[in-house]
């Protein structure tokens, strides 16, 4: 029989014999990835080598190419500052090439080039050294000459004469390199695929010899294991129910805690609404004592029958194990008033016993605030409301004033030649020969004034031109009649490229405030020269009306307009016009200085949509 005393532990023997054949396992395989690493990086640092020795070998060929091309340039060259430049260049060019080219064979620390030991690359070399030494003496000797003496034929012709054999034995230098990177590239493969091999052996070597058996061996241990746990449920059992109650009284006092720490206004209540504690500031806000907490929550936070009820209500509907949160007004025993915003937790909840927290802000600064911000809005929509029944009425009033215009211009003018023209007609003897004639020819006068007459006014209403060919005719025929019957200096400027439509609303609007903007020139301002200017890009509309009137401050433009300013009532209907099409209207002038006025107009379809339907309509 064993002894007892001197028998290591179940769990220390297992964890010895484990951690022996795992050491022994992991041992192996990170033998093989270090061996694998120190393989690679070797291989890598090799490459590196060998791809910096093709990128010189190669620069070679571009470098020989270079010197010719730069000699011919040198040949070429006439001024002396450009002779100058080139022959800097082929210094810079042979010296490289010169410098590369030893220490290919060589080595080169400064460029990382190391030795070259290959017999082959060096035979190779052997053959390319005499055509190399032709074109570097070649060069040195037309670097030597002064600028008027050098012969570049005789030079010139060396160096293409051994141009292409340089290239020629330079390409099959650069093939032994990449011959030669190949080779060593194809032999760490197959070093890669042998410790593949070697790795994969191991891995099915420890699956027999160590995992398998240590399978067993746990097999085994966890049958011990599973004898002694029968052994001990009853005291697990004990040990679980003390420590759900140890977590249970912590999770309470964690709960507490948070109340203390993080709220000021804060009680507890039980089932049926009485108090289990209460805070100071809570007590102080309700002007109660801790004497007086034998009565109901719902019942101390007011003394309003009706939001007694409420809370009672509130406080019982809470039995789900959420929080609810509620702004409720309160009135206490002194007769205040508050506001309230009470978040109800339930606690418990693992033992349903449904104890409630009340978590309380009060809100009644905010409350107030919130009354008044409502009522300012309340004023401010009543102000925008008369403000726009003040506007309608202003534009019912200019209205009604345009009506009279109309009417008077056709009662004063087109009225009074139809009259003129009813009485010449009547007049009208046939026997009377000769007064005939000159009636006859007085009617044909009358009545060209009476057509003018007409096209004025039908003008002056809506133009055909607006309608039938767009706001660019119009706005044209617009300065052309005007100007005839002013007298005044009106232009047109069109830089849009074509005659684009627009939609009917927004075109009427901005000639209609291009209209009373040319009008307020001739008018109020007394401007004898207008200039309107008519412009499409990037989608916008823009149309310019400049004058040389006396202009005015434009600090009456944020003033209420009335009938009897100058210009006033044709501002703001300019301005209602543009709001209603979302376009913008910016006025600029000074006392003395002329005035500008500017509308600005942004399309909702893409430039290229509209020119297309201008199109099929044309």
């Amino acid at each position: 029989m064993p002894d007892s005393k001197h028998e290591k532990p179940l769990d220390t023997t297992t964890f010895l014999r484990i951690r022996k054949w795992y050491l022994l396992a992991l041992a192996g395989i990170a033998l093989t990835i270090i061996v694998a690493q120190l393989l690679i990086q070797t291989h890598l640092n090799s490459q590196l080598n060998d791809s910096r020795v093709i990128n010189v070998a190669g620069r070679q060929r571009a470098f020989s190419q270079k010197l010719v091309k730069e000699v011919l340039l040198l040949e070429e060259a006439t001024k002396s500052e450009e002779y100058r430049q080139i022959r800097s260049e082929i210094e810079r060019t042979v010296s490289i090439w010169k410098t590369s080219h030893e220490g290919l064979q060589k080595g080169n620390s400064d460029m990382n080039l190391p030795k070259e030991e290959d017999p082959e690359i060096l035979s190779l070399f052997q053959n390319i050294d005499r055509h190399h030494r032709a074109m570097v003496n070649a060069t040195e000797a037309i670097l030597a000459k002064e600028p008027a003496t050098v012969d570049f034929n005789k030079e010139k012709r060396i160096l293409l004469e051994n141009e292409r054999d340089f290239l020629r034995l330079m390409d099959n230098i650069v093939n032994k390199y990449d011959e030669r990177s190949n080779a060593k590239l194809q032999n760490l493969k197959q070093k890669e695929y042998f410790l593949l091999a070697f790795s994969l052996l191991i891995l099915l070597l420890e699956m027999v010899f160590i995992f398998r058996p240590l399978s067993v061996q746990i097999r085994k241990t966890i049958s011990n294991l599973m004898k002694t746990q029968l052994e001990s449920d009853d005291s697990a059992l004990k040990i679980k129910t003390l420590l759900r109650e140890k977590e249970k009284s912590l999770q309470e006092l964690q709960e507490l805690n948070f109340v203390i720490d993080n709220a000021a206004l804060f009680a507890s209540a039980r089932k049926d609404g009485s108090i289990v504690f209460i805070s100071k500031k809570f007590l102080h806000l309700l002007g109660l004592s801790r004497e007086e907490l034998n009565k109901p929550l719902s019942e101390l936070l007011t003394t309003d029958e009706g939001q007694q009820r409420y809370l009672k209500e509130l406080l019982k509907s809470n039995r789900k194990n959420t929080i609810r949160s509620e702004e409720i007004a309160i009135t206490t025993n002194a007769g205040q008033e508050f506001w309230l915003d009470i978040s109800i937790i339930p606690m418990h909840q693992a033992s349903k016993q449904q104890s409630i927290l009340i978590l309380c802000s009060d809100i009644t600064e905010r409350k107030k605030n919130l009354l008044k911000v409502e009522h300012l809005t309340q004023q401010n929509f009543e102000e925008r409301m008369l403000q726009k029944k003040q506007q309608a009425s202003q534009i019912v009033e200019g209205q009604e004033e345009e009506r009279k215009r109309i009417a008077k211009d056709i009662h004063d003018g087109i009225g009074q030649m139809l009259t003129a023209l009813k009485f010449n007609i009547e007049s009208i003897d046939v026997q009377d020969t000769e007064k005939t004639k000159e009636k006859i020819a007085y009617l044909k006068g009358l009545t060209s004034d009476l057509i003018k007459g007409v096209r004025t006014a039908t003008f002056n209403l809506t133009p055909p031109e607006l309608s039938d060919h767009g706001i660019f005719p119009a706005l044209h025929k617009m300065t052309v009649e005007l100007s005839k019957l002013t007298g005044k200096r009106i232009l047109f400027e069109n830089k849009a490229v074509e005659n684009i439509r627009f939609d009917s609303l927004a075109e009427t609007n901005m000639y209609r405030v291009t209209q009373e903007a040319v009008n307020n020139a001739i008018k109020y301002a007394k401007a004898n020269y207008i200039l309107v200017t008519i412009n499409f890009k990037e989608d916008i509309l823009s149309i310019v009306i400049d004058d040389d009137g006396k202009g005015f401050d434009t600090a009456i433009l944020g003033k209420v307009p009335n009938n009897n300013s100058e210009g006033g009532m044709g501002l703001f209907f300019m301005r209602e016009r543009i709001s209603y099409i979302n376009g913008r209207l910016f006025i600029h002038s000074e006392p003395g200085k002329g005035t500008r006025v500017t509308i600005n107009y942004r399309t909702d379809k893409p430039t290229e949509e509209r020119l297309t339907t201008v199109g099929k309509a044309l």
